[in-house]
Order: C-alpha cells, then structure tokens, then sequence
C-alpha cells in the first residue's frame, strides 16, 4: 500500500496496486467512450503554461489566493476527497467523483462547478508522460453576488444538483490560458488574476452550470436552505450540531429535511457531518502531526476510540498509520 498526499481539503489516496513481477502497477480501467484525448489549440497552450509553473504534487498554491494548482503524476483508485465550493479547469489529465450514485467527469472537455463543500468518492487518471495538469479556483459568494446585481439576475436557482460537470466553453478556457499566463509573474498573477477570475466566473454563471453557483448566495427556496446549512456544517464541524437544529435552520421539519438533504447530498446530516468531521482530522494528522486522540478533539469527537473505529472504515487505515506516513 501506497500513500499519496493531495493537500487542499488533505486528498491522501490509499493506492492498492497490483504487483507484476518485480514492479508494481494500477491501472484505472475507464469506458472507451470517456478515454481522455487533450484538445489541440486551447487545452494544449493551458498544459504548456502549467506545466513548467508547478512544482509540486497535487493542489499547491499560486501567487492569487483563492487559485490552486493541480498536478498529478500518478493514476489514483477511487478514494474519499472533500471538495470546497469551486470551479476546476483541467488542461490534462482526467478525474471522476461521485456522489453516492451520481458520477462527474472532469477533464480538457468538461468543468467541475460546485457551490457548497461536498465529500466525494475520487478517482484520477495521470502519469508522468501525461500528468494531470489543471486550475483550481475557489469561489467567492460575494463575487457571486455582486456580478449578479450587475447582470440584473435575482432569479431563484432551481439547479438538478450542487455540483456539475458539463462541456467547457471557449469562453472559460480563453480566459484559463489568460489567467496561466498571468500566474507565470507574480506580479501580473496579483494585479491581473482578479479581473481574470471574475471574468471566468461571470462566463460560468451564464453558462449552464449558472445555477449551481448561484447557490453561493441566499435564495429563499429549499435549495438555499441546505446549501447554508451544508456551509454551517462544514464551518463549524467541531460544535455540537444535532438534525433538530440543523432542520430548523433550514426551516423544515425533521422529516422534510432529511429528504431533502439526502436528495442533496447522497448520504443523511449525521453522516455528512462525520466526513467532514474526518477528512478534517486527517489534514489536522498529516500537515500538523497531532495525534488521533488530539485530532479527535478538534474536530468534535468525545470518544478516541469512536473516532479511531470510524476513521478506519473511512479511509481504511488507522489514525496513526497516517500520521507516521508523513516525512520527517
């Protein structure tokens, strides 16, 4: 077995690989049909710029805050990733997340949108002749807000789900190369990204993945109400939050609620909250070094023992297995 360290929301894959011979190889196995192919033109230039920029594995910070690169040598099994509100451009490489049933594919042809934090099932296709290359760019609600009362759009967003996965248009890729190009100078990733990343999530709001984002600020529907409430969770894991509360935050009853945030989310409040609660003690455990029992605490757990049960069946290995994974 072999740990891979993706920081951003601590992306820490447990790879089980096939010995053959004397190596060790896994391979993902991906329909024919979703075989990735890197466009000519757009896409190439975007893998051109990036891949001289990025020095490191997995997310790794630029010189915009609130923009990430990505990078990925290797191909990853599937595996539980968190993901916070965002719009992931790839230039290479190829990834797929799931939502309980529910499958998105991001690669050069298609943008991940999601407008509320999300614990997925992830999986990645790279390597080193081809790594996956590819943006990162968190999404700020008062942005959101603010293009909105430009765009004069007050509409109630009605959207199928909170995140989505649709063709990437012209217009963002244009604007993705714009912006690697910029990040290439610190000084033009600072005076110029901003107005780039504002322009990139204009283009995606009135896009088909328009509605999603729109879920970044208040709307008076159900949907609303649960994107706030999945924001408090993930904001304030570590409380003591019980459905009750959480329903009448949303202003639902408790049944209600239930179905709607399972509709939402794949999976019920409580278990929804336990992986945020988790994933958030494994990035305390692998960029802090504290142990289980200490990471149990700061996330909201009252029982280590509880915790180290749960965090097993989530991520397959124990608390202190992960913890001693991290070099020195």
């Amino acid at each position: 077995m072999t740990a891979v360290l993706l920081p951003d929301s601590v992306e820490f894959a447990i790879i089980r690989r096939t010995e053959l011979g004397n190596r060790v190889q896994w391979t993902p196995s991906i329909p024919e049909e979703r075989q990735v192919r890197v466009p000519e033109r757009t896409n190439r230039r975007l893998a051109e710029l990036l891949a001289p920029q990025i020095t490191a594995d997995g997310f790794s910070p630029t010189s915009l805050p609130g923009v990430e690169y990505m990078r990925a040598v290797t191909s990853t099994p599937r595996h539980p990733i968190v993901y916070t509100p965002r719009i992931v451009v790839i230039a290479q490489g190829h990834k797929r997340v799931w939502l309980g049933e529910r499958e998105y594919v991001y690669d050069p042809e298609h943008l991940l949108v999601l407008s509320v934090p999300m614990p997925f099932d992830c999986q990645t296709t790279a390597s080193e002749e081809e790594p996956l290359l590819g943006l990162a760019i968190s999404v700020d609600p008062i942005l959101v807000g603010e293009l909105l009362l430009e765009m004069g759009d007050a509409a109630n967003a009605e959207p199928s789900s909170y995140v989505s996965s649709t063709a990437v248009n012209e217009e963002v890729m244009d604007a993705s190369v714009r912006l690697a190009e910029a990040l290439a100078s610190r000084s033009a990733g600072r005076i110029l990204g901003p107005q780039i990343v504002r322009e990139i999530v204009y283009r995606v709001l009135t896009g088909e993945e328009g509605d999603v984002l729109r879920l970044l600020v208040s709307q008076p529907n159900r949907h609303g109400h649960i994107a706030r409430v999945l924001r408090r969770i993930h904001a304030d894991y570590a409380d003591d939050l019980d459905v009750t509360s959480l329903a009448r935050e949303a202003h639902m009853g408790v049944s209600t609620f239930h179905h709607a945030f399972r509709d939402a989310t794949s999976t019920s409040p409580l278990q929804y909250l336990k992986s945020i609660r988790l994933h958030k003690a494994r990035a305390l455990l692998v960029t802090e070094g504290l142990n289980a029992q200490d990471a149990a605490r700061r996330v909201g757990y009252a029982s280590a023992s509880q915790f180290s049960r749960e965090y097993r069946r989530m991520f397959g290995r124990s608390p202190a297995s992960d913890r001693a994974a991290v070099p020195a």
